[in-house]
């Protein structure tokens, strides 16, 4: 039985149980020889297949990045995928490697921002928290730019998270655009709990 024979839709079951437990036995028993072959599901193998492998790939990245940060190509090419699945989940993987692979990940921002874009609440987030793990791997110059900009078009819904993600990683040239986006959204929130929130990062930033 190959690694394939594992995931869920080989097993038919509809649940992601047996991707889970696959990513912790690879994570568990160091198997790059796995993490390469869903790799190549990722890139070349049916839809279902190729959703599976993304799933345990970053269920491994969230328990052993190291494991698959050298799949980033694989990562980045999913991006650009019609698989609204796979495109979430590339982003998951990838957030979960940003800042062991930086370096790499700087030059590919137009690809994951562009995915970001179009695609879902989830890889929204993700990005976000890209750029954020950038910031702190010392590339706050490119990185903080891009959130403080995207923040001005950010959802209601993710705004405070997003806002208080980038405070801590905020550049001294960032600083005054990220205050005034917090200034010009935070009227406008209806819910007072995140309007809270949002006030709570300003008064941290004015104190």
């Amino acid at each position: 039985m190959t690694v394939l024979d594992k995931l869920a839709g080989a097993l038919d079951r509809r649940d992601e149980q047996p991707n889970v437990d696959l990513a912790e036995d690879i994570a568990a028993r160091n198997d790059l020889a796995a993490v390469n072959e869903l790799a190549n599901a990722v890139r070349s193998g049916p839809t279902r297949q190729a959703n599976d492998a993304i799933k345990v790939l970053y269920e491994i990245g969230a328990r052993r990045p190291e494991l698959i940060a050298e799949q980033c190509p694989v990562f980045v090419e999913a991006l650009r995928s019609g698989n609204n699945r796979k495109v979430w989940g590339a982003m998951t993987a990838i957030d979960t490697v940003a800042e062991r692979r930086a370096a790499n990940l700087v030059a590919e921002l137009p690809a994951i921002i562009a995915a970001a874009d179009r695609g879902s609440v989830i890889a929204k987030d993700h990005c976000n928290s890209i750029l954020v793990k950038l910031a702190r791997a010392g590339y706050g110059d490119l990185a903080v730019p891009i959130l403080v900009e995207r923040l001005r078009t950010a959802a209601p819904n993710q705004f405070p998270t997003y806002a208080e993600a980038i405070a801590p990683v905020l550049t001294p040239e960032s600083r005054p655009g990220f205050l005034a986006v917090l200034r010009e959204r935070v009227g406008s929130m209806l819910q007072e709990s995140k309007r809270r929130r949002v006030e709570k990062v300003m008064a941290k930033l004015n104190g």
